[in-house]
């Protein structure tokens, strides 16, 4: 597997994943994530991709995930503002948001993020309590539940969760 910024010509396979895991989630008990807006529009997409933080996934030359990274000092707003918890490492980090699959490649998330991990050394996500797959690979890959952020689009709470060598070493 390989990632790499997405181009304006890959919108189509992009939101053809976004579809599946759409269905995914509302199959799995977690109707609300993406489905109740049909989360990402295709302009906030477009726009992830003029800005170059969107990235996709391949296999053998076929798309099979798609992610948006960001890097930076607190470089989501989002993060700003935690409750029910703290960040336990206030360093620049990176943010994965809308990581979606094929659903049929095996190991596409965790090759996701292990990348932005790779890249960043330190990695902030989130992910809506019914979102149980997505939880457990933040385990599975040693991520820390740190507490509660809210995200611009609905009025959902997020579970937000961090990775980095502070955290890493409370894991040992």
């Amino acid at each position: 597997m390989n990632c790499r910024l997405a181009e304006m010509n890959d919108i189509d396979v992009i939101l053809k994943l976004y579809e599946t895991a759409r269905a995914f989630m509302k199959a799995n008990g977690n109707p609300h994530q993406w489905g109740d807006n049909n989360w990402p529009p295709r302009e906030l997409v477009e726009s992830d991709i003029n800005k170059s933080q969107c990235y996709v996934c391949e296999q053998d030359g076929a798309i099979v995930g798609v992610f948006v990274y960001i890097y930076g000092k607190d470089c989501d707003p989002a993060y700003l503002k935690i409750t029910d918890g703290k960040w336990l490492d206030d360093s620049a980090y990176g943010v994965i948001h809308r990581l979606a699959t094929d659903c049929t490649t095996k190991g596409v998330g965790t090759f996701c993020i292990n990348w932005c991990y790779e890249k960043a050394g330190h990695i902030r996500i989130d992910t809506h309590s019914d979102n149980k797959p997505m939880q457990a690979l933040a385990r599975k890959l040693n991520f820390v539940h740190c507490g509660t952020i809210y995200v611009e689009h609905d009025n959902y709470p997020r579970l937000a969760y961090e990775k980095s060598p502070v955290t890493e070493s409370l894991n040992k």
